[in-house]
């Protein structure tokens, strides 16, 4: 019997269109002579759908979707395993169904409900309490979904109740090292169970998450004997022989081999802006070009995800602004063929100088001033968004969104913050691998020292920690939870650790403002880090 994985990019509310895309990966299966067809979890809505889940509608339409599919699969003679939410007996499900003849053959629940990171379902669905298994021809089929193989007990469940093979439709978004978490878990469920495991992800980026794709089979002895590409749609097929053995189809194509980390952060980013983008059907970008590295990988990111033609960069120089920056904006632009303007804030910021000036008692200096440039460039970057159509992507880091290195409705404009999970030291890694596919980033942004040139000789270890110091402090107080003290017992010098955690807690009703952003890390902010505004909380 042949299963065909189908890692597709499902788009959240999408019914419609999530139905085409699971009857095209019908077609391709049939085509390739697969006996059943596996997409991920909740394909037909799209993952995660939140609080669209409690729309009273959608049940009909979900439904309507099933009878469609059911349809488009016995035409073809595939059997689909397909993820959509279930609602029964007054309650709604996590469920996979499999469809098959014409109808509903039967239906997985997921049993194990995760209620962690960035995961609520706890707040959506119901716990399933049975085993699935289905035959399809003539073979059984064990169907558990996501969640479930992180826990031994559903496994075992279907291997009690006959099962010959497992398929785990799953929604599983990246993070670097997610990877290898998956196939451990996997590889641990299929030797307890002596059974092979069909592992088909969700592929694409939806809001704060951005998913990886990456599904792969592990044969009875926990090997890894196929695996489907990272960041793209994609098919492939194996086949369970007469053994319950796993190997790959005839018709499989070559894959490429599983990205190291930059290549796989940087993936991750360039299918989270064209997602975003395109899946909210903006026409392109505009992006705030600084001669800074930030900006500068920013910009390399939306050009990589949405073409040339798609983007625009705008560099606004004030009398701080080096020479430097201007020529390394522009040689930036060239490179990528990128559309480049440039718009002095001179005239701007000396406007809004001469109005406060009275109140103030004298022209604005120290914060206010440079708050005041960085302010007139995010509204130049919106009012051309606004002209344009085109959404602003703002340029911060992780580590500037930690600490509050950052100006509310300045740098901070933006509708989606692509490198808002990456933080500095990072960021200079991503840059450097993206040059080393082409390049296009002038060297002197990578060496040079960052400043935000905002004043005369700034740069930015006058207000922070070096970010060698910086961001190994920010990881183990917002990745790993650790303590201060323990921080501390590691080296790092306590007026370091101690100034870091107290600008962290600071800085949380910035970050509440702050555009969302694509998860690259073990903890993001946002809806993995849902820490009070108003705390008298000390680390």
């Amino acid at each position: 019997m042949q299963i065909t994985l189908a890692q597709i990019d499902a788009a959240v509310g999408d019914i419609p269109g999530n139905l085409e895309r699971a009857r095209a990966a019908v077609e391709r299966a049939a085509a390739h002579g697969s006996g059943l067809v596996v997409l991920p979890e909740l394909s037909l809505l799209g993952y995660p759908p939140d609080d669209l889940l409690l729309r009273p509608e959608l049940a009909g339409r979900i439904e309507a979707a099933l009878d469609a599919l059911a349809v488009a699969a016995a035409t073809a003679g595939v059997a689909v395993i397909v993820g959509a939410p279930a609602w029964c007996g007054g309650r709604r499900y996590n469920s996979a169904y499999v469809v098959a003849g014409g109808g509903v053959r039967g239906r997985a629940d997921k049993r194990c409900l995760p209620n962690y990171g960035v995961f609520d379902e706890k707040r959506y669905f119901h716990a399933g309490d049975a085993p699935c298994v289905v035959e399809i021809e003539g073979r059984a089929i064990g169907v558990m979904v996501c969640e479930d193989i992180w826990d031994p007990q559903p496994a075992q469940d279907l291997a009690a109740a006959g099962a010959e093979v497992l398929v785990s439709p799953n929604a599983s978004p990246f993070h670097w090292g997610k990877r290898d978490e998956r196939r451990r878990v996997a590889a641990e469920r299929a030797r307890e169970t002596g059974l092979g495991l069909v592992y088909v992800n969700q592929v694409g980026g939806q809001d704060d998450l951005v998913f990886d794709g990456e599904s792969f089979v592990v044969a009875p002895d926990g090997a890894v004997v196929y695996q489907l590409p990272a960041f793209r749609e994609a098919d492939g097929g194996v086949v369970l022989d007469a053994a319950g053995g796993l190997a790959p189809a005839a018709v499989t194509p070559q894959v490429p081999p599983l990205p190291e980390e930059a290549e796989a952060i940087y993936g991750a980013l360039v299918l989270a802006v064209r997602d975003y983008i395109g899946k909210n059907d903006f026409p392109g970008v505009v992006v705030g070009l600084s001669g800074g590295i930030d900006s500068a990988l920013t910009l390399a990111v939306a050009a990589d995800a949405l073409g040339a033609e798609a983007v625009t960069a705008v560099m606004m120089p004030s009398r701080y602004t080096a020479q430097m920056s201007l020529d390394d904006a522009a040689a930036e632009a060239e490179a990528l063929g990128v559309g480049y303007h440039v718009l002095s804030i001179e005239p701007v910021v000396t406007a809004f100088g001469d109005t406060l000036a009275d109140r103030l008692g004298g022209r604005p200096g120290g914060i206010t001033g440079e708050n005041l440039q960085a302010r007139t460039r995010g509204s130049l970057l919106m009012a051309l968004s606004n002209q344009w159509g085109r959404l602003v992507l703002a340029t911060g880091n992780k580590s500037e969104l930690a600490v509050g290195y950052a100006t509310l409705y300045g740098d901070m404009v933006g509708g989606f913050a692509p490198l808002k999970d990456v933080d500095k030291t990072r960021v200079y890694r991503l840059a450097r691998w993206r040059n080393e596919q082409g390049a296009v980033i002038p060297e002197r942004v990578i060496t040079r020292e960052p400043s935000a040139e905002l004043a005369e000789d700034q740069v930015d270890s006058d207000s922070l920690p070096p970010y060698e110091v910086l961001d190994p402090i920010l990881a183990a107080l917002v990745e790993h939870d650790e303590e201060v003290e323990a921080i501390i017992a590691r080296g790092f010098a306590e007026a370091d650790v101690r100034r870091v955690a107290a600008l962290l807690v600071a800085s949380e009703y910035k970050r509440r403002q702050a555009a969302p952003g694509p998860k690259v890390s073990r903890r993001a902010f946002g809806r993995e880090r849902r820490y009070p505004i108003t705390s008298r909380f000390r680390f």
